[in-house]
């Protein structure tokens, strides 16, 4: 099975594509690789950013072997114009499409600012093929609007409103225990646990990679969202300390 992940680099791998590499290997994926921009980064920030030309990365497009490809995730991207040129090549591909729509990196900087993130909203995250998994930060962004605890069913049903096949919106900065929502077709699903105790850093990569990976084995979508909560929630449990940043090694 194989999954094709389309995003930006950590030199940690910590987040990510090379970060979606691991987790692939992990769970038994052949992981595709389409880098949208280069990053430096460390525990503290982003030390810089650059993003590759568009033809580079129409380029890299052209190379996926598709015929092997049973999910697409979509991680960080680095300008507004990168999102228009995958939702046009993505467009005709029958494959559910994780877009965890991110701009910013969890320890401090822009990775492509709220002008991107609205355009993967414009773009791939009205495609009917998208699973879209925003944070409350990138919700609240996505609608214009403060997202929280009481809001969180009608935000993921206006986000899925706009097109996208599903909405799962990710509770874990809220106070207290941790919520996250699910809305498709069938309707809104609550998905609740205790919080863990420390934090991780790539989390949202993490759940991300690894909902692909289980939509990628055939899983019907409520049963790859529990996988995904599990995976990530132990990989959360058993994170270290390494110069600052807690990740899971």
């Amino acid at each position: 099975m194989s999954v094709l992940s389309i995003g930006t680099t950590h030199p940690w791998n910590v987040a990510g594509v090379g970060l979606d590499l691991r987790i692939g290997a992990e769970l038994g994926m052949r992981v595709f690789t389409v880098v949208c921009a280069v990053s430096a980064q460390d525990a503290r920030r982003v030390h810089a950013l650059e993003a590759l030309a568009l033809p580079t990365i129409d380029a890299q497009l052209q190379t996926i072997p598709w015929e092997r490809v049973r999910a697409v995730r979509i991680g960080a991207l680095a300008m507004p114009g990168t999102a228009a040129l995958l939702a046009s090549a993505l467009a005709r591909k029958s494959v559910p499409i994780v877009v965890d729509p991110v701009f910013a990196a969890s320890g401090g900087g822009a990775l492509g600012g709220e002008s991107t993130l609205r355009a993967i909203g414009d773009t791939l995250g009205s495609m009917a093929q998208t699973i879209l998994t925003p944070n409350l930060a990138e919700a609240s962004a996505l609608l214009r609007r403060e997202v929280g605890r009481e809001d969180l069913v009608r935000a993921a049903t206006e986000l899925k409103g706009r097109g996208a096949r599903a909405v799962l919106l990710k509770g874990g900065h809220l106070a207290g225990d941790p919520a996250d929502v699910l809305a498709d077709d069938d309707g809104v699903e609550t998905f609740s646990g205790g919080r863990i105790d420390g934090g991780m850093r790539g989390t949202g990569c993490t759940l991300a990679m690894a909902l692909a990976s289980a939509l990628a084995r055939g899983a019907a979508l409520r049963d790859a969202v529990h996988f995904a909560r599990a995976f990530v929630r132990e990989k959360i449990a058993h994170a270290v300390q390494v110069d600052g940043m807690r990740a899971a090694y």
